[in-house]
């Protein structure tokens, strides 16, 4: 995101079978990121509905949606021209 962004250098991006799921991916990595690197979002929206969750962790912004909402707004498409990066795994 840098080169086309001022306020963050990455968006991470996932995707949850439904809003349950989204949450629960939400705050796998906020506790993961909280536990082991004490490491706390400046903001978090979207938790009450769960279809996008987004958590501003300033360098790094996470966005977990549910499938319809991710089709819906297509941030792949919108910032098209940023680089990209695969999670290691």
């Amino acid at each position: 995101m840098r080169s086309v962004c001022d306020y963050t250098d990455y968006f991470v991006l996932a995707t949850g079978r439904n809003a349950r799921q989204t949450k629960a991916i939400h705050d796998e990595v906020a506790g993961a990121l909280k536990q082991a690197h004490r490491l706390l979002p400046r903001s978090v929206s979207g938790l009450p509905e769960a279809t996008w969750i987004v958590g501003d962790y300033l360098d790094v912004v996470l966005h977990v949606f549910t499938p319809e909402t991710r089709a819906y707004y297509r941030l792949e498409d919108l910032w098209h021209d940023v680089p990209k990066v695969a999670a290691a795994g």
